[in-house]
């Protein structure tokens, strides 16, 4: 059936969906737009393949015609064209026409026809094309609307010589949505929780589908429901869900988490607004987590416990605490709390949770006592670290009894007093009682004996009674001693029981020593120096004393009246209680060392007094009041001419030393010249040398005494390892009689002595060099023995030539 519309103006527009126009402009000659509707055939007629739609077109002027005096003009009008609807997923057969675009000019000219735009001639491309003759646009592949649900085209027409004949048409195309597309869940498990024990209507979670379809219609409005519920209690419908938001809260009473700790809910998501029948499903899992609330309280397992604990230890597990609570394990709702509610006043005990079994340790955190306490009741209730539930009372299981057990051990003695103090007086005699130091045992209930021995006693002053712990002196307690710190000496002693096993204490006793006058006081400097001549400086003295107020200063210091020189050449005068200058009282005192008794006295009761001597040196002194060196020199006690003689001996002295040094350098000189002229070749130290004794000191000791046996043949000898031996054989005969050396050489004889030993020696048939063979090793180097013909050198020129043959100079 051919459908026939015409386009109206924009004012009195109206667009109908899922309808396919064929329309005619009227008002004159102009471009013409024929539609086709594909889908609908009318009733007893069916729509031949391949026939075209019979289209009936008129003409449609786009301006309008006035007609006016001066005759007709023509006036510009717009016109707007119904939007062309194409059903998406159409299956063709392709290409479909559309819609017929023509102009009145085309019995005139030769038109062309062409269409821009996206789908056209721009991305996606030739979606949509154009018959450039007949003006047929047609659509080339199925549309698909979530791809893209409009276009936007404009037609064309041109003469044969591209030259515009018609202003552009707007052609709008509308993609008709059909529900080709299910609800999509945005997550295919969706994770929700709610506490148990929640009233009906408690929000839990939300699941949402997306439909890919045109939300404006059916197609895309999606319901939801329940599909499935696992477990199914303690009821089958314990969610509901919001059809239109996807909202699932709680429906029914009875949420347990004790019972069922996690649901597993299969919701469905259907289009075309749920509809069963005709549109499209998808479904999702929801797990809903069950969360734990304290509803219930813990509870012991039993109702009294009990333990044992030694007396005097701390840090002890007596007793462990078993509870039960149902809630989730390791959560507040779950950890326990212990606290003792009575039985413990003094606070002895304390009850720690152990985090990993919930369980209660009753630990001992203050010393028990079993000569106070034997046994101990204790009441203790437990908890939640969170606290209980709206409407959940705690359980009569949550208090429990605790009975402990207090056992004996052998404690140790202990002093009462300690640091026990006392106070006597310095100087007390040995064997005087000074106090008794006892112990005590705590054992009241063991019969045990105490015994006391010392166990620090610096000074070694004092004794104990090893039986009832008094104290006496050993020895004259002096506070002046090295033993005492600030007027008090400390001794340390120990009480041991006969228990088993045995228990010891210690305990310090103080002894504050009040001084008495028992030391003398002392001047200071004990040596000093004046100038000879009075009034020029004077000494300055003063007194010590080892005792302490009452018994020091101020102190009186005088001159004894014996001898008398003492007090006829010097006076004292006192500065205050513990200073004193001493001067000269005549005009002049000759140089020299002084002893200058002077007394002092202190203010002890009865006071103490002492002689000390002072060594006083008087000098004569310059015009500033210092000491010379002469004068100080003769303050010692030497004359004039022993100063001079003294200065001689040192001018001496200094001119040997330089002497000596001068004689040196130039022995040095003579020796350097003579190893400049001697020639190397020269070197005369092959003739024949008597060595009666090498002496020690050798560095080459380590040396093996068969090289020196006489070899057996000469094969050994040629073949035997390197070292120091000799081979050479002795002629047998008898040996001449060498002269024998003085002790002492003489100038006068010595030349005599050389000739007598050549001559010897030349006629000597068993001197070295034998006819034989000899083989020479290194024998090593270092020796230490000194030459023998040194003392040549001393003789003058004629023998250092003869010495340094000999004695090898400074070369060996």
């Amino acid at each position: 059936m051919q459908r026939i519309h015409t386009f109206k103006k924009k004012s009195e527009r109206k667009t109908q969906s899922h309808m396919y126009y064929t329309s005619q402009a009227v008002w004159g000659k102009k471009l013409t737009v024929s539609a086709f509707f594909f889908p609908t055939q009318p009733k007893g007629r069916k729509a031949v393949p391949g026939e075209p739609v019979q289209q009936q077109s008129d003409t449609l002027l786009p301006w309008r015609q006035h007609q006016s005096n001066n005759g007709l003009r023509r006036q510009k009008r717009d016109w707007v064209i119904p939007p062309i609807n194409v059903p998406e997923n159409s299956r063709g057969p392709f290409p479909q026409q559309l819609v017929r675009i023509r102009s009145d000019k085309d019995k005139e000219i030769h038109i062309r026809y062409s269409i821009t735009g996206v789908g056209a001639d721009q991305p996606p491309m030739e979606v949509f094309n154009i018959d450039p003759v007949s003006g047929r646009m047609y659509v080339t592949r199925p549309m698909d609307r979530e791809e893209r649900a409009s276009y936007h085209l404009r037609a064309h027409a041109v003469d044969m010589n591209g030259n515009k004949v018609e202003n552009p048409i707007d052609l709008y195309i509308y993609v008709i949505d059909m529900n080709d597309n299910r609800p999509e869940f945005i997550n295919q498990v969706y994770n929700g929780s709610v506490d148990e024990g929640s009233k009906p209507g408690t929000y839990v979670m939300t699941v949402t589908a997306n439909d890919a379809d045109d939300g404006t219609t059916a197609n895309g409005m999606v319901r939801y429901r329940i599909v499935t519920q696992t477990p199914q209690s303690p009821s089958q419908n314990m969610f509901t869900i919001n059809s239109e938001t996807g909202d699932i809260v709680t429906v029914a009473a009875g949420l347990d988490r004790e019972k069922v700790q996690q649901y597993i809910v299969i919701v469905q998501a259907t289009d075309m607004e749920g509809n069963l029948n005709y549109g499209l499903s998808n479904t999702a899992t929801a797990i809903i987590t069950v969360t734990d609330v304290n509803d219930n309280p813990p509870e012991f397992t039993t109702s009294t416990y009990s333990g044992e604990v030694p007396e005097n230890r701390v840090e002890v597990v007596v007793a462990n605490l078993t509870v039960l609570d149902r809630d989730q394990p390791h959560s507040p709702n779950w950890n326990a709390i212990y606290r003792i509610i009575s039985g413990d006043p003094s606070g002895h005990f304390t009850v720690r949770t152990d985090p990993v079994t919930n369980e209660g340790m009753v630990t001992v955190v203050k010393a028990v006592d079993y000569e106070m306490n034997r046994a101990f009741m204790l009441t203790v209730m437990v908890s939640n670290q969170a606290p209980l539930a709206s409407g959940i009372q705690m359980s009569f299981q949550s208090t429990a009894g605790v009975t402990i057990s207090v056992t004996d051990v052998n404690e140790a003695p202990y002093f009462p007093t300690n640091h026990k103090l006392i106070r006597l007086e310095e100087g007390v005699p040995p064997g005087t009682v000074l106090t008794t130091f006892s112990a005590v045992d705590p054992d009241r209930f063991m019969q045990q004996a105490v015994r006391y021995s010392k166990l620090s006693d610096p000074a070694n002053w004092l004794n104990i009674n090893a039986t009832n712990g008094q104290i006496t002196t050993a020895a004259v307690l002096d506070r002046e001693s090295d033993y005492i710190k600030n007027n008090v000496y400390e001794a340390t002693f120990l009480a041991a029981d006969n228990g088993i096993p045995p228990a010891s204490g210690t305990g310090t006793l103080q002894i504050y020593l009040i001084d008495i006058n028992d030391n003398a006081p002392e001047l200071l400097p004990r040596e000093a120096q004046i100038c000879e001549k009075p009034h020029l400086n004077v000494i300055n003295i003063t007194a010590a004393d080892a005792d302490i107020d009452p018994n020091v200063g101020p102190f009186v210091f005088e001159l004894p009246a014996v001898p008398s020189a003492v007090r006829k050449n010097w006076t004292i005068t006192r500065l205050n209680g513990d200073y004193a200058q001493l001067s000269l009282r005549i005009m002049y005192l000759e140089a020299g060392v002084y002893d200058v008794p002077i007394i002092v006295t202190d203010s002890g009761n009865p006071p103490l007094f002492n002689t000390s001597v002072i060594k006083v040196k008087v000098c004569p002194c310059d015009e500033n009041g210092d000491c010379t060196t002469i004068g100080a020199v003769a303050a010692a006690g030497l004359g004039t001419g022993a100063i001079i003689a003294i200065l001689i001996c040192i001018i001496i002295l200094l001119t040997m030393v330089l002497l000596f040094v001068v004689w040196m350098k130039r022995r040095e000189k003579e020796r350097h010249t003579k190893q400049l002229l001697i020639d190397p070749e020269d070197d005369v130290r092959d003739n024949i040398l008597k060595y009666d004794e090498e002496g020690g000191g050798e560095e080459d000791q380590d040396y093996d005494l068969s090289q020196l046996q006489q070899p057996e043949t000469m094969d050994h000898v040629l073949n035997k390892t390197p070292g120091v031996r000799r081979v050479d054989e002795r002629p047998i005969g008898a040996e001449p009689q060498y002269p024998i050396r003085p002790v002492i050489p003489h100038p006068g004889d010595i030349g005599d002595f050389i000739n007598e030993g050549l001559r010897a020696a030349d006629n000597d048939p068993t001197a070295p060099p034998y006819d034989s063979l000899l083989v020479f090793d290194y024998e090593g180097s270092g020796s230490t023995a000194g030459s023998d013909y040194d003392y040549l050198n001393d003789w003058g020129p004629r023998f250092k030539k003869l010495a340094d043959m000999y004695g090898g100079g400074e070369e060996d």
